[in-house]
């Protein structure tokens, strides 16, 4: 007997969905309460059923949503459903998925697949054979309703099809959707190649079988008239590319030739997919040996796709100048990420590595949706890349066209084009820069402002360029209308000014010393203007002038314009706000650059940062040991806080220790160390070491506590916590000096592990290598035995970092382990020679430690033995050691 509803039940259901459509938020409300009392009685969900797949009588957006509403308490309490409700609900969706209304059946699949995700699919047997025969109803509803839902389940569960729990179902599914892909209708058709795309990625078994006739199939299909197929099409190829292109490589010609045809497709979706062909392409090593006779045709097609549609105009309000006063909408505005503090030692010629900011081609950030705008210009960016100069004749005949066409659209995909080829053709540019530069700062006064806000991005790309030509010629204008458009009344220009600067304060560095006064004046003056979005990217601007410019920031009078409005900001925003985050970043950037010049405003900032710690420790133990009733809390503002501590703890120095003094923060910290989560034990251990290195005479009393979190800690899985550690230990070495003796074996044996690791990070390499020589700086004689298992590699990771404070200590370590050793270092002398020659100017008695060590190693041997071992020295070597120590 078939379960029945009761009449007056009936309509109290169809009463609540009919008010659940309501707009008006407080009968909402009482919808939402109503649900809850309803979901008290298991044979509610029969209703939403009925609604859903036997009302016809009722409008589709009713029955719809009634199955979207049990869609939701399927997700919420399926496990709870009594077993004749659940198989009631099962068994109305097999029998409904070919109903008349498309939203209908796709709603049902939503339903089916809802199910089968909850761990369903192994207590749902008969789901897959019964979909799967049901493909061959002689009904195309009931064919496309199955299939809908097949696709939706293959998207959601393609590891499970493919395992041995529910037998391999692929190995029957694949070579029927095969079947399907000659279908009649497109719709179908369609479904039938999305359904196999799932399983490209995963490389799954039964699609590897039956690879070549899927490729034959998806070739034939390739002049689909319908765009939804042709875009299933060459999303298979885009991923076929990167798993089997083995396959594709004898058809390659004519898939580039294919692809050309897609990427210009009338249909914008199918445009995009086959534009991300040359995205993935760019990737393989065979791509420059296939693409580079077609980069004649590709290169104008990509160069065409970087134009902004009409579409993408309205949606830009690009008519639109001044928006300045508009207030933002709050969903405008991404969730930013603080980046933990990593301490990184100084390396020879080091410049600001611009490979983290690979994620700065967003030039249009508000339209995030991937679009063929984006996608062209990333393609054209990696193209660049890959084949450098030889990219450059089939683009600049284009380009004097774009960057001079009366139609702003046309120049401003123009500028866009310059900015993309920045990174991989800057070489074969060179020539062109001097009249493009000004060209390119002409047109930020440019009246549009979506001409304007890529002009900043496309001059950010060629900061290093600029930067190194004499200041006036090129630095100096293009600050000066860079600042006038950090002030422009267009919010989207102001966004990508304010980027643009801060990559140029990167790239500058002391240059801009002179013109600091006028940067200043501009960035305080835009704080009185900017809206919320803007205000938050202003602060990164200003914290990179901080690392850019360091001391040179500390004068009473630079003092005296940045930090009053700053210190306002900082008092307006509630200690929930998360616009702290970047507030606290800015304002750590600036206490470590002013140093003592921050002593006025230290006290206030250190205790609210002290205050976000212990806010946020309590509310996660109150979290732990109640969870229903608190929530957990967002530990970012406890890590943002320790980062400006150690800020602060950098900048002020010995300054900072009357406020520690003051204050639990080491009891704190020690709660901080041992945090579940790594990014808070990253920023503990950073500030560890920075207060060890400030105001010793703290952290002292705690060392046995401190040591052996430390020595855990020490685990390369977590790279970033793991280095930190490493240095705050070499630090506390330097301040314990010989009553380190207890701790070195809890932590000597994991760092000699650490730095013999293969694959291991440089910067970790090049931390443990100074805190194995620390360690054996202040107790040789517990290190010393270790010596020969870790001297090689220990040489090879310091040998790039300038001379400095930690690679003193550390050489110095080394010295006295060999003295205590010298045996530990035979083997490998050679390494030590050079490491040697990598010192531009050791301290007169450092150098004197060489000297012995070198002679030492030579009258040990002999003269002959040493002219042989010599002879294997690189002539640079050679030379550097006999001017330098007479070897």
């Amino acid at each position: 007997m078939d379960w029945q509803p009761d009449e007056q039940g009936l309509q109290q259901v169809l009463q609540l969905l009919k008010d659940s459509q309501s707009p008006n938020t407080a009968t909402q409300r009482i919808v939402q309460d109503k649900l809850k009392q309803l979901n008290q009685f298991p044979d509610f969900n029969n209703y939403l059923i009925f609604v859903l797949t036997r009302l016809k009588s009722e409008d589709e957006p009713t029955r719809s949503l009634s199955g979207l509403i049990l869609k939701n308490n399927v997700k919420a309490h399926y496990q709870s459903f009594p077993p004749p409700v659940a198989d009631f609900i099962k068994q109305e969706c097999l029998n409904n998925i070919g109903d008349a209304s498309s939203l209908i059946r796709a709603t049902i699949g939503i339903l089916i697949t809802t199910i089968a995700s909850k761990g369903e699919l192994q207590m749902w047997p008969e789901l897959l054979p019964q979909l799967c025969s049901l493909l061959n109803s002689e009904d195309y509803n009931t064919c496309e309703g199955a299939f809908g839902a097949l696709q939706k389940i293959c998207e959601d569960s393609s590891e499970l099809l493919d395992s041995d729990a529910l037998n391999r179902p692929l190995n029957i599914m694949i070579p029927k959707f095969l079947q399907f892909f000659k279908h009649c209708s497109p719709k179908i058709r369609s479904h039938a190649i999305a359904c196999v795309n799932q399983f490209i990625m995963d490389r799954a078994q039964a699609l590897m079988d039956n690879i070549d006739t899927f490729i034959e199939h998806l070739f034939a299909l390739a002049v689909d008239d319908d765009p939804e197929v042709r875009k299933n099409v060459c999303r298979a190829l885009v991923m076929l590319l990167e798993v089997r292109i083995d396959r594709l490589i004898p058809h390659m010609h004519s898939i580039i030739q294919y692809m050309l045809q897609r990427t210009q497709d009338h249909d914008e979706n199918v445009a995009l997919e086959a534009c991300e062909f040359w995205l993935t392409l760019a990737e393989q090593p065979i791509c420059k040996e296939v693409l580079a006779s077609h980069l004649v045709q590709l290169i104008p097609i990509l160069v065409n796709g970087m134009k902004y549609s009409e579409i993408d105009i309205i949606l830009l309000k690009g008519d639109v100048e001044e928006d300045e006063a508009v207030p933002d909408s709050e969903q405008d505005i991404k969730p930013r990420f603080h980046k933990s503090r990593t301490v990184t030692l100084p390396h020879e010629a080091e410049r600001p590595d611009g490979s983290e900011d690979a994620e700065d081609d967003d030039d249009d950030d508000a339209l995030s949706d991937w679009n063929l705008r984006k996608c062209s210009a990333a393609a054209l960016d990696v193209l660049a890349n890959v084949f450098r100069e030889e990219l450059l004749p089939h683009l600049l005949p284009l380009l004097k066209g774009l960057l001079f066409h009366p139609e702003w659209v046309v120049k401003e995909s123009g500028i866009l084009v310059l900015g993309a080829i920045a990174e991989g053709c800057m070489q074969g540019m060179v020539p062109y820069l001097p009249e493009l530069i000004p060209h390119l700062i002409q047109c930020l006064s440019d009246k549009k402002a979506l001409v304007r806000s890529i002009a900043c991005w496309t001059l950010s790309r060629y900061a290093h360029w600029v930067v190194s030509q004499p200041p006036d010629m090129h630095l100096k204008p293009l600050m000066t209308e860079l600042l006038k458009r950090i002030l422009d009344g267009n919010k989207r220009v102001q966004e990508a000014a304010c980027s643009a600067f801060a990559t140029l304060e990167e790239e500058a560095c002391t240059e801009l010393v002179p013109y600091l006064s006028y940067i200043l004046d501009t960035l305080v003056f835009a704080f009185g203007k900017y809206q919320h979005k803007n205000l938050l990217i202003l602060y990164d601007a200003i914290g990179t002038l901080a690392d850019s410019v360091g001391h040179h920031l500390n004068q009473p009078e630079y003092i005296q314009k940045l930090m009053p409005p700053l210190i306002q900001k900082w008092n307006e925003l509630k200690d929930e706000d998360k616009d702290l985050f970047p507030l606290l970043e800015c304002l750590s950037s600036v206490a470590t650059a002013l140093q003592s010049g921050f002593l006025p405003y230290c006290e206030p900032v250190y205790q609210r940062c002290v205050t976000l710690v212990q806010k946020t420790l309590a509310q996660a133990m109150m979290y732990t040991q109640h969870p229903e009733q608190y929530e957990a809390p967002d530990k970012d503002f406890m890590i943002v806080a320790l980062d400006l501590l150690s800020g602060l703890a950098e900048g002020l120095g010995g300054h900072v220790e009357q406020l520690v003094a003051r204050s639990n923060i080491m009891t704190l910290l020690f709660q901080c160390m041992q945090d579940s989560m790594p990014e808070v034990r990253q920023s503990s251990f950073a500030l560890l070491g920075d207060l060890t290195k400030a105001c010793f005479i703290h952290v002292k009393p705690c060392i046995a506590e401190f040591m052996p979190i430390l020595g855990t800690n020490l685990n390369p899985e977590f790279i970033s916590v793991c280095n930190n550690a490493t240095w705050a230990i070499g630090e506390i070495c330097m301040q314990m000096g010989a009553e380190m003796q207890p701790y070195v074996q809890m932590v000597l044996n994991n760092l000699v592990e650490i730095i013999n690791r293969p694959n291991t990070p440089k910067t970790l390499l090049e931390n443990t290598a100074i805190t194995i020589g620390r360690l054996g700086y202040v107790c040789p004689q517990e290190v010393a035995p270790m010596l020969q298992q870790f001297i090689r590699p220990w040489c090879t990771s310091l040998r790039n970092i300038r001379d400095n404070e930690e690679k003193d200590s550390a050489f110095r370590g080394i010295c006295m382990m060999i003295g205590v050793n010298p045996g530990g270092v035979v083997q490998d002398f050679i390494f030590f020679c050079d490491a040697v020659a990598s010192w531009v100017s050791p301290k007169d008695d450092l150098r004197d430690m060489f000297y012995k060590i070198l002679h030492g190693f030579k009258d040990q041997v002999g003269e002959e033995n040493w002219q042989q071992f010599s002879e294997q020295f690189p002539p640079l070597l050679k030379e550097r050691l006999a001017a330098f120590y007479g070897v």
